[in-house]
């Protein structure tokens, strides 16, 4: 999309980034530029970073057929365009159904929320524009919403995330659903544009996850994005874009950082991928981890998963850390620390997960031994420097949907895992459990911006205060008949708090 008009670049800001806390009633952008190439649908990318940093289980991946019409062409060549929905094929609703109902079985809070708010409504009035990942797992979310209220449109946030049949069972019901599998760039912002635009149409909320749909609304649709009541984001990318806006007097709009709450760190970041790893590797290499050496780059809560569940089917760990904190954590779990220059040419995994980029360099990657897995599972997907891996001397040859050899002038194969981006959305499932605790801070974020007195919210990005985590964690308690012991009041005046919480001050690191 080198020759349209792409979103605005921005420097990173170094400098720590103002946060504010949610008050109750009862209480510039960095964009990737890559040309895209007709008819090669399923190795296209969306330019934008966050758009193409992961994607949605394995299970339903199908390769585009290179001669294949798509979604978009067929709704203009058969004179569809009265619907509002594009997918990829409105017959495959009945699985993308089922596949539904099995994640409502696994997302409890959720579906609490949808029980106890049903009557109430708090989000009746509320027109909500979304571009998430749209999966079996968001499809609970957005039905959701619209149980409490809420009228919904959704496009996707990652080229390749879609689970179709899943769109399919959305547009089946009457949910304006513009996303599939495989998208072109101009495919990706279309889709984004519908959603915004529509007859008797104005969006007064945004759902996002990247910063695209909010990127594009203030860009090409100033006046609408003015209008709009508040702003949840839950990306790192996303939350980083909204600081930028914050910081240069830009942002019209009071937003949410769902990212940094509690409960999407510990449980979305630490415990998911300590399961989706593994589950990732197996389904992409079959490789076996017993003695295998492994390095980690970045020790945070994703490193951290990482690391536990590979140590404990035998694998050797190193993990390189910039941060003397998290270093000295990974020695104290038994880790190595070191430099990656130190042991590249010895590893048989890589494993990027910093947020960072140009983790994993050309340089680097020259003196690797043949057969070395590389993947990411850090947010973006510019920790591993693909680009160079497209130069003229090397080859690429694909080994399975996902999975590419990059082949040597010397022979060496390199094994290259989701073209660099997120390996545990891209190549194997997420659990509907965790994800059940980051949708319903979500909901419940948007519920609360969506009901706001007039002055509460000024035009900047506030944090979800710690009394929400709590709650979202409660909700879940029911699924493992969990108990919670009950302070007293002397207890409560001993530790001066509230008996019914937050437990915790704002500071404290779980």
């Amino acid at each position: 999309m080198a020759e349209k008009e792409a979103p605005a670049s921005a420097q990173a800001q170094g400098d720590g980034k103002l946060r504010k806390q949610i008050q109750f009633a009862d209480q510039q952008f960095e964009f990737q530029r890559r040309p895209t190439k007709k008819g090669h649908r399923s190795l296209s990318r969306s330019i934008s970073q966050s758009s193409t940093d992961s994607y949605s289980s394995a299970a339903s991946y199908s390769d585009s057929s290179e001669d294949e019409m798509t979604p978009r062409e067929k709704r203009c060549g058969e004179a569809r365009v009265h619907e509002d929905f594009c997918v990829k094929n409105i017959g495959q609703s009945g699985f993308g159904r089922r596949e539904v109902e099995i994640a409502q079985q696994e997302m409890p809070a959720l579906m609490a929320l949808r029980k106890r708010a049903q009557g109430d409504k708090p989000l009746a009035g509320a027109t909500i524009v979304g571009c998430t990942h749209i999966t079996a797992q968001s499809a609970v979310l957005i039905e959701t919403l619209i149980a409490l209220g809420a009228q919904c449109r959704w496009a996707a946030c990652n080229i390749f995330s879609t689970q179709n049949e899943v769109a399919a069972a959305l547009a089946a019901v009457g949910i304006p659903v513009f996303a599939w599998k495989g998208e072109s760039e101009d495919d990706f912002w279309w889709c984004i544009d519908r959603c915004v635009c529509a007859d008797g149409w104005q969006p007064n909320m945004i759902l996002d996850d990247g910063g695209d749909l909010t990127h594009w609304m203030y860009r090409k649709h100033s006046e609408v994005f003015k209008k709009v009541k508040g702003i949840v984001e839950e990306s790192v990318t996303g939350v980083h874009r909204l600081y930028q806006l914050s910081k240069a007097g830009k942002l019209c709009v009071p937003a949410m950082n769902v990212n940094d709450s509690v409960t999407k760190q510990k449980f979305d970041n630490l415990y998911s991928c300590r399961e989706s790893i593994l589950d990732g590797l197996k389904r992409t290499t079959d490789i076996m981890f017993g003695g295998k050496q492994v390095v980690v780059c970045g020790y945070g809560e994703v490193g951290k998963g990482c690391c536990a569940a590979l140590k404990g089917l035998g694998a050797v760990i190193c993990v390189t850390e910039v941060d003397p904190i998290c270093a000295l954590q990974a020695c104290m779990d038994g880790c190595r620390v070191v430099k990656l220059n130190e042991v590249i040419r010895q590893v048989d995994i890589i494993i990027s997960c910093t947020g960072n980029k140009n983790v994993v360099t050309r340089e680097q990657l020259d003196r690797v031994k043949n057969g070395v897995i590389i993947c990411n599972m850090g947010h973006s997907n510019t920790e591993i420097d693909v680009a160079s891996l497209r130069a003229p001397d090397l080859t690429w040859e694909r080994v399975r949907s996902q999975v590419d050899h990059v082949i040597w002038p010397d022979g060496k194969r390199v094994l290259l895992l989701a073209e660099g981006r997120l390996l545990n959305l891209s190549c194997s499932s997420v659990p509907s459990f965790v994800l059940s605790i980051t949708a319903t801070t979500q909901a419940l974020a948007l519920i609360e911006l969506y009901n706001a007195p007039e002055g509460r919210y000024k035009q900047d990005v506030y944090l979800l205060p710690k009394k929400m985590d709590e709650y979202v964690a409660s909700l879940h308690l029911p699924s493992f008949d969990a108990h919670l012991t009950e302070l007293n009041e002397e207890q409560a005046k001993y530790l001066g708090i509230n008996k019914n919480g937050p437990f915790k001050p704002n500071y404290y690191r779980y």
